[in-house]
């Protein structure tokens, strides 16, 4: 057997995480064991002895953080989390009296209730920390996460209490380095000297389709070189001490991330499988599974055989070390505590995933005027106004900050760089997808974080985003730009299928405000979420804002849907029904149905997602079942709609791609106007008349 170990317990432990794992596929009759029987012994040596991680406590917030970002490989981190005796927690992070990984768990990998799913799912199983599977998204979350990490220890660190000291670890593999994110993160964690990151890349050189030669020849040391890294290679993944050399040289580099390249053997062990492409996805079979277990001196008929020297191995190493590292912490936070009170306060909201008291007391209400403002410069007001009462809100845009008005500019916000860690304005670069990624991990460390581009851009950052929502983390995202009414930059810029797109997200809340008292309470109703991420739709051309002891207040924005101007003269007889700058075109052509007899209600709808989510009385009562006769109005394509219009409806909206010319001229181009919107309102009533 190739490779270094000191002692044999140390070969045992190791062979346990790779049995458990043959074991776990082959009772599913699935998954992805080749990985994890190569790379037992970087998890091996990363829990038991290098990181700061209590499984008693694995929500510790100064706890280091391991991301598997090779996602499919989850049975290593699963055994792992066994044999460490991690335990599950609660909804708040509280440790419970039950594991959270048990051999139950394990020997129902893939199945339907248990804490092992296909891919690993943050807040389903203690000590995941980020969900992945889909490459490059791992990685792109831990740069995130050790900026969170770098972000509170500038805040509230102090002398004598150094709070947050944190690291991240993330292992990757070829695909992970192949996608593009993963250059994108690469390159600003480079960029930002994040010497508490280290990624850890599985170079076996095999992926689904065969050898990595068919389609990835690169040079990986000089490329993340290039980008600032500290560059570690280890020739065999077996050599337990060159891999705690490595580890060492990572724990000096205080100057830059840092990437350690392990040559390893896919399934290794294995006498048939291993170094195939076959190792990837498929379990061994009964008889390779035999014979790679008589290579490890298994026994081999056993399943999922832990022995109890390897498990009193895991609770004298790391369960010993955390138990102290985690004492001496809690220790130094009761002290910290007593001198920094405001701060340690600050420490439990960002804990308990709370807003500060008073987080919105400074937005102010918007005068109603004729001419408005675009709803992107209403947002940049109360993003400041709330950030300067949110003290963990940070973000930024990939490098439209100006157009966005996405920029901190309030006194002492400062900037997020090597020297201003506490920095409040974040420069993502033009990265979009990987600014999404990061986002979701500053995140999952603790912070209330933004993003913003143009509407547009969204496609480039829609993986990401869905990730968000799977792991319920209320990330903010601030889209501008949000229609044909970018005007002359053309179609290329003008989302119309974006909404539909986001919507479709499930626990996404997309809200789309009319005016700025819209966007005022939308920011309410968005940072209100613990639980779910928000999107902000917002427009580059002005919006009249609105009077509002004229038509019903804003304060309806936070319900998805209200009645924003009632029929006169009685019951209504069509509704119209609009979202964003549309709004302002169905109070058009209310007033022109008016004058030619009919009632109309308007409702303005910013966020389906926040109507669907009140009871059925209210949503009858803003759309009564009885009116059909509906027009919907919005500048983008109608898929979805027919939800709120049934089909006695009308969608006034685009059917295709925008074009490029003065914003005024296309909405008459398009249709997009209170002629079109009356038409189609008497058409929708002769119809229902007619039936």
């Amino acid at each position: 057997m190739s490779g270094s170990v000191d002692h044999p317990i140390e070969q045992l432990a190791i062979n346990t995480i790779r049995t458990l794992s043959i074991d776990g596929v082959e009772a599913a009759n699935s998954g992805h064991p080749g990985t994890p029987m190569a790379l037992a012994p970087v998890a091996y040596v990363l829990y038991n002895e290098q990181m700061r991680y209590d499984p008693a406590q694995p929500a510790w917030p100064a706890r280091d953080r391991f991301v598997l970002s090779c996602g499919h490989a989850s049975m290593l981190l699963y055994a792992v989390l066994h044999l460490a005796g991690v335990r599950q927690t609660g909804p708040g992070g509280e440790p419970l009296d039950e594991p959270a990984v048990s051999l139950d768990d394990l020997k129902r990998f893939r199945q339907l209730g248990s804490r092992c799913p296909g891919h690993p799912e943050h807040g389903h199983t203690a000590g995941v920390e980020t969900t992945t599977g889909p490459l490059g998204q791992g990685i792109a979350n831990s740069v995130g996460m050790a900026i969170a990490s770098k972000w509170l220890a500038g805040r509230y660190n102090r002398p004598g209490f150094e709070l947050f000291d944190d690291n991240v670890y993330a292992l990757c593999s070829d695909g992970d380095l192949m996608e593009g994110l993963g250059a994108e993160a690469a390159s600003l964690a480079g960029h930002l000297k994040l010497a508490n990151l280290c990624w850890i890349y599985d170079d076996n050189r095999i992926t689904i389709e065969g050898s990595t030669d068919l389609a990835f020849s690169e040079n990986v040391a000089g490329r993340f070189a290039a980008y600032g890294w500290n560059v570690i290679e280890v020739d065999d993944v077996n050599d337990l001490n060159r891999l705690r050399q490595a580890l060492k040289r990572f724990d000096q580099t205080t100057d830059k991330p840092t990437l350690i390249i392990v040559r390893s053997h896919i399934a290794w062990g294995a006498p048939n499988a291993q170094d195939t492409a076959g190792a990837h996805g498929a379990p061994l079979g009964e008889e390779e599974t035999r014979l790679t277990k008589r290579f490890y001196g298994w026994p081999e008929d056993a399943k999922f055989l832990v022995p109890d020297e390897v498990v009193a191995h895991f609770r004298d190493g790391v369960g010993a070390k955390g138990r102290k590292l985690y004492a001496d912490w809690a220790e130094r936070l009761a002290a910290y505590r007593q001198k920094n009170p405001q701060l340690a306060a600050e420490l439990d909201a960002i804990r308990a995933g709370d807003l500060p008291r008073g987080w919105d007391a400074d937005i102010a209400a918007f005068a109603p005027d004729a001419k408005g403002m675009a709803s992107r410069v209403s947002s940049g007001k109360v993003l400041n106004q709330i950030a300067q009462n949110l003290p963990w809100m940070l973000g930024g845009s990939a490098d439209l900050a100006p157009s966005n008005k996405s920029d901190l500019t309030f006194a002492g916000a400062g900037q997020f760089s090597v020297d201003t860690p506490a920095g409040r304005n974040f420069h993502f670069g033009i990265r979009e997808h990987a600014m999404a990624a990061i986002a979701t991990g500053m995140a999952l460390g603790g912070l209330r974080s933004y993003a913003a581009t143009f509407f547009v851009f969204a496609d480039y950052m829609r993986p990401a985003i869905r990730l968000a929502a799977l792991m319920n983390l209320p990330v903010l995202y601030i889209f501008t730009h949000d229609s044909i009414g970018v005007g002359e930059d053309g179609p290329t810029h003008q989302p119309v299928e974006h909404l539909a797109a986001l919507r479709s997200i499930p626990g996404l809340v997309v809200i789309r405000p009319a005016d700025a008292n819209e966007v005022a309470e939308a920011y309410r109703a968005a940072l209100a979420l613990k639980d779910h991420p928000a999107a902000l739709v917002l427009t580059r051309q002005n919006l009249p804002t609105l009077d509002r002891s004229r038509y019903a207040s804003a304060a309806g924005t936070a319900r998805g849907a209200y009645v924003l101007s009632e029929a006169a003269g009685g019951a209504p007889q069509v509704i119209l029904i609009g979202t964003g700058s549309e709004v302002g075109v169905c109070l058009e052509a209310q007033n022109r149905l008016a004058a030619e007899g009919v009632r109309a209600r308007v409702v303005s709808m910013p966020s389906w997602e926040l109507f669907e989510a009140q009871e059925q009385a209210y949503r009858d009562g803003v759309l009564p079942p009885e009116i059909r006769p509906r027009v919907a109005v919005e500048a983008g394509v109608e898929q979805g709609w027919s939800k709120y219009i049934g089909c006695r409806g009308r969608f006034v909206g685009l059917g295709g791609f925008g074009a490029s010319a003065p914003f005024g001229q296309l909405m008459k181009h398009f249709g997009l106007t209170a002629d079109r919107v009356v038409a189609e309102a008497l058409d929708a009533l002769a119809a229902a008349r007619d039936s």
